[in-house]
C-alpha cells in the first residue's frame, strides 16, 4: 500500500522526533538534571511509528518501561513529555509519573509501565470496552522480549482469543531483556506462540518502517473487522543500554556502532524514499532542523518549569464515579 507524501513526511518526522528526543534525554540525564530511571527507545523508532500510524483516536495503546517512543508515535506532546521526565508540575502527568509512567488518555496512550508484562491485561480491558460499546476501536499492547515470557502476557493471549477481542500484541524484540539475550531465554518462536493460541502471528524487520507499517495495517484491519487478536514479532535493536548508566558489557565490542551504521531505521527510510523519488533529501533535512529546534525548546522549558507544590501531593489520587 503506497503512502501519500504527507504520510511519508509524518512518518519521518515522528521517527526523527523520537530519535532526537531520546538522544537529548541521554545527554541531559548524564548531566544529572533528570531524576529517576530512564530507558531509551532510540533505534526502535520504525516499530512504534509503523504501528501507530495505523491507529486513530478510537484506539488505545499500552506501553512498557521503554515508552517515550510509543508516546510520541501516538501523538503525545514532546514538551509535556520532557517536563514529565524532569518531574515538573506541567508535565503530562503532573510530574508524578516520570519516564517510566508517562500517560495521556486523551491521546489513547494508557501509559508506560514499570511492571514487565503489565500492559497486555490493560489492553484486553480497553479492547473489551471497544467491543462492548461497538466503537470500532482497537487496542495495542507493546511488550519486549522479556515481557513476552511473563504469565500476564500469555494469559492475555488466551483471554483475547477466547473473547475475540480487537487486540494487536506487538513484541518488540531488541535482543536483550536487560542483559539476557532473547536468543537464549525465549523458547520456540513468537509467531508459533501466537498460532498456539489460535491467532495469526507474523515476524517483521523492525528497522524497516514499511515492513512494520504493512504488518500493522493488516493486523489492525483484522482486529477492527471483528476477527479478533493477532501478534506481530518485531525484531530490532536498541542503541543504548537497558537503562541509562548500563555499561552494556554483555554486548560485543563495536556491536552498537555497527548497528548504527548498517541498520539505522531512519537512514534506511531516507534511502528508500529518496531512491524511489517519493521524497527529496532536502525535505528530510528540513524536518531534522525543525525537530532539533523543537527538542531544544522542550529541554529549555522543562529546565525552567516549576516543580509540583505541596498542594499537588494528593491530587489525581482518587476519582469520583
Amino acid at each position: 500500500m503506497q503512502l501519500s507524501r504527507e504520510d511519508l513526511l509524518k512518518a519521518y518526522r515522528d521517527m526523527r522526533t523520537i530519535r532526537e528526543f531520546e538522544d537529548r534525554v541521554h545527554d541531559e540525564f548524564a548531566k544529572g538534571g533528570i531524576p529517576g530511571f530512564v530507558h531509551l527507545y532510540a533505534g526502535e523508532e520504525a516499530s512504534g511509528v509503523g504501528v501507530c500510524m495505523n491507529l486513530d483516536d478510537r484506539d488505545k495503546i499500552a506501553s512498557t518501561h521503554r515508552g517515550h517512543g510509543h508516546c510520541i508515535a501516538k501523538g503525545c506532546d514532546p514538551k509535556g513529555m520532557m517536563k514529565e521526565i524532569y518531574g515538573k508540575r506541567d508535565g503530562l502527568c503532573g510530574g508524578k509519573g516520570g519516564s517510566m509512567h508517562i500517560a495521556d488518555l486523551s491521546r489513547g496512550m494508557m501509559g508506560a509501565n514499570g511492571i514487565v508484562g503489565g500492559g497486555p491485561p490493560l489492553v484486553c480491558g480497553a479492547a473489551l470496552t471497544a467491543k462492548t460499546l461497538k466503537t470500532g476501536g482497537v487496542a495495542v499492547a507493546f511488550v519486549g522480549d522479556g515481557g513476552s515470557n511473563q504469565g500476564t502476557t500469555l494469559e492475555s493471549f488466551n483471554l483475547a482469543r477466547v473473547w475475540d477481542l480487537p487486540v494487536v500484541f506487538v513484541v518488540e524484540d531488541n535482543g536483550y531483556a536487560e542483559s539476557t539475550a532473547s536468543a537464549w531465554s525465549v523458547g520456540g518462536s513468537q509467531k508459533k506462540r501466537a498460532e498456539a493460541f489460535g491467532m495469526p502471528g507474523t515476524e517483521v524487520d523492525g528497522h524497516d518502517f514499511f515492513a512494520v507499517y504493512d504488518a500493522a495495517r493488516q493486523a489492525v484491519e483484522f482486529a477492527r473487522s471483528g476477527d479478533g487478536p493477532s501478534l506481530i514479532h518485531v525484531k530490532l535493536d536498541r542503541h543504548y543500554g537497558h537503562f541509562e548508566g548500563d555499561a552494556m558489557t554483555y554486548r560485543a565490542d563495536g556491536e552498537v556502532d555497527r548497528l548504527r551504521q548498517e541498520r539505522d531505521a531512519l537512514q534506511i527510510f531516507r534511502t528508500k524514499v529518496s531512491e524511489a523519488k517519493l521524497l527529496e533529501i532536502d525535505q528530510l533535512d528540513e524536518i531534522d532542523a525543525e525537530v532539533k529546534e523543537l527538542i531544544d525548546q522542550a529541554v529549555a522549558e522543562a529546565e525552567t518549569a516549576p516543580p509540583p507544590t505541596e498542594a499537588d501531593l494528593l491530587t489525581d489520587v482518587y476519582v469520583s464515579y
